[in-house]
């Protein structure tokens, strides 16, 4: 922009802020236009709180006339019910009812809303501290519909809206009898209802269930061959111990082409599982020691089905809420069933078994491997016995272990006493190569006097190796046997759990790795545990234990460990540990007075003056030594 540009637009500017000054208003049109504009205000404020008044006035009839009952004529019901529910507008209202099924071991009660089992007595067993029967779980924790996709896909609706007339009130059944009672759901359309019909026979945990759908393909959308069926239950606190239930409260299910399957009980989070991967032959809501199962006669469909478990770690009352969404085939024929079966009783293994479909498969019975031990003799022991306190079965059962691995007890015996009686010429190898002697040498040496011997260091390890399987298989079948609930020993209310003879409160770090209490059966397990690896270890010869502190180090540390676990687990284990231990005490002092350490010698003796035999492994591990050596030595050359 030039000079003359800048003058310009300067000359503009004064121009119109000299004709902005002299053309706008004196004070006097400004003080009375401010004076009005004061009054204008205020005529506004004024105005506005008379019509709030008014307003509130207003509202307060509104409020009033809302309060005050509104007569709605019956025919303008029926229209509001009938456009909601339509054909199924008969059912929309009733009053509820209950109806119960029972025999000698369960007791289930029916609502006649949603025609569901809302609650379950097991008559045979009771809470810790209680005598009434044990309820498996009550109203308003558990939900049982089914959903109903209507009028071409128009309505949704489910079961457990509509009120079913029952055609009893109440059955009993004992013995062999078996009887039914019907849940109908009735509809406007003539000749179309749902019926549920249960049916019970005596002695049994097994509570049937059929769904017929009558006349329900002129109602149900053509477009769709499955309907939802949801279960929920709230699993109640049945134990002494919420913490241990909370540990093996889940949801088990079964594919009908595979084995039984779960979601891991330790997970504290939501867990869901789709069931998309094959037809469902049963779900099951596992507690510690009871389950709720529900069992197809043929298959749930496998679209849309799925189980979910949801944790409640900070309830005291409530285990875990668990739901199950399974499809119901539905193939728009006039007439149409689906049966099932519920199974409300004790997660006992042979009373499972009985009732085939897998459903023993749901009790830990440890890996595959190990799971003999408890199905071939563990199982079978405590059905043997059942008659007696199991803690005299534990007792039993440590014994007949002991028995059957006696002559393996014996043979490490003895090459812990060969190995004892030859201490006057390992210590002279020892001293040979005290001095910075080489240890390679010392060693073959050492190997050389224990195969001319006949003595197998390595055979100490193998009742320990052997008993190892039978204790995990406990550790995973203990904890889950119903047989050792609420049976007591000795000052040990419940073997099933920890037993506590102090409980000291919490102690943020020692409740972390310890606990809050002292288990004696644990304590007990412990000392002895200390007391056997002693022994071992002073068996063993001095140089293994010069050439393995670390091993030493693990053999005292082990226990520890093992202590912090057993003081919060079952009392049953410890008490069975402790036994072994103590038998183990017992046959080696037997054995020690009747096995003279002067006879071994003599033999060990005769032995040595026999040519060596050397197996394969033995020259393998002596080619391998010699190798090794040479290696040093052109290492050294170097």
């Amino acid at each position: 922009m030039d000079k003359n540009s800048l003058i310009g637009l300067g000359l503009i500017a004064s121009i119109l802020g000299i004709w902005l000054y002299f053309s706008g208003p004196s004070k006097e049109q400004i003080a009375k236009n401010k004076h009005i504009k004061d009054s204008i205000e205020v005529a506004q404020k004024n105005a506005a709180i008379e019509d709030s008044k008014k307003i509130a006035s207003a509202t307060k009839t509104v409020e009033d006339t809302l309060k005050a009952p509104v007569a709605i004529n019956d025919s303008v019901k029926a229209a509001i019910i009938d456009d909601r529910y339509k054909d199924f507008s008969p059912a929309a209202n009733g009053a509820e009812e209950v109806v119960t099924i029972e025999n000698e071991l369960i007791k289930a009660y029916v609502s006649t809303k949603g025609a569901k089992v809302f609650k379950v007595e097991l008559k045979k067993y009771h809470r810790s501290g209680q005598t009434e029967n044990l309820i498996l779980f009550d109203k308003d924790s558990t939900n049982f519909s089914l959903k109903l996709d209507a009028y071409e896909r128009s309505k949704i609706l489910y079961t457990d809206s509509f009120y079913f007339k029952p055609s009893e009130k109440a059955i009993t059944v004992s013995g062999a009898t078996n009887k039914s009672i019907t849940f109908k759901l009735e509809t406007s359309k003539p000749g179309s209802y749902i019926e549920y019909a249960y049916s019970l026979k005596g002695n049994t945990y097994q509570l049937a269930c059929e769904i017929r759908f009558v006349g329900m393909d002129k109602i149900l959308s053509s477009n769709v061959d499955q309907m939802q069926l949801t279960w929920q239950m709230q699993m109640p606190s049945q134990e002494k111990h919420i913490s241990k239930e909370k540990e093996a409260a889940t949801a088990y299910f079964k594919f009908t082409i595979d084995e039984p399957d779960y979601i891991n009980p330790r997970k504290t989070e939501d867990e869901e599982k789709s069931l998309n991967e094959a037809p469902v032959k049963w779900v099951a809501f596992k507690q510690q020691f009871f389950n709720a199962t529900l069992i197809a006669d043929n298959e749930f469909l496998k679209d849309g089905s799925f189980v979910r478990v949801s944790p409640r770690a900070k309830s005291e009352t409530v285990v875990k809420y668990v739901t199950a969404d399974l499809g119901v085939p539905f193939n728009h024929s006039p007439n149409e069933k689906f049966g099932m079966k519920f199974y409300f009783g004790p997660t006992h293994f042979n009373t499972l078994k009985t009732y085939g479909d897998d459903l023993e498969k749901m009790i830990p019975m440890g890996w595959s491997v190990f799971s003999y031990i408890n199905k071939g003799m563990v199982v079978p022991l405590f059905n043997w016995l059942s008659s007696m306190n199991y803690g005299l079965v534990i007792l039993i059962l440590t014994l007949i272990v002991k028995i059957v691995l006696l002559p393996i007890a014996y043979k490490t015996y003895m090459s812990g006493a060969r190995m004892r009686v030859l201490k006057p010429e390992t210590e002279a190898i020892n001293s040979k190569y005290a001095n910075g002697g080489d240890p390679m040498k010392k060693q073959q040496e050492t190997m050389a006097l224990y195969r001319k011997a006949g003595v197998n260091p390595l055979s100490g390890c193998l009742p320990v190796l052997l008993q190892f399987p039978i204790l995990i298989a406990l550790f995973a079948f203990i904890p889950n046997s119903i047989e050792l609930r609420q049976q007591g020993f000795l000052w040990a209310d419940d073997l099933s759990t920890y037993d506590s003879i102090w409980t000291f409160g919490h102690i943020s770090i020692i409740d972390s790795i310890y606990g809050d209490h002292v288990s004696l059966f644990a304590a007990l397990m412990f000392v002895s545990t200390i007391i056997y690896t002693y022994m071992n270890s002073s068996m063993m010869a001095p140089q293994q234990g010069a050439q393995m502190p670390g091993m030493k180090f693990m053999m005292y540390f082990m226990p520890v460990i093992f202590l912090a676990v057993m003081n919060s687990y079952a009392a049953g284990l410890s008490w069975y540990y402790f036994l072994a231990n103590m038998f183990t005490f017992l046959q080696n002092y037997i054995m020690k007075l009747i096995i003279a350490d002067s006879k071994i010698r003599s033999q060990l003796e005769a032995n040595m003056k026999k040519p060596a035999k050397v197996s394969n492994f033995q020259k393998r591990l002596e080619e391998m030594t010699k190798q090794r050596q040479q290696q040093v030595g052109s290492g050294k050359k170097k």
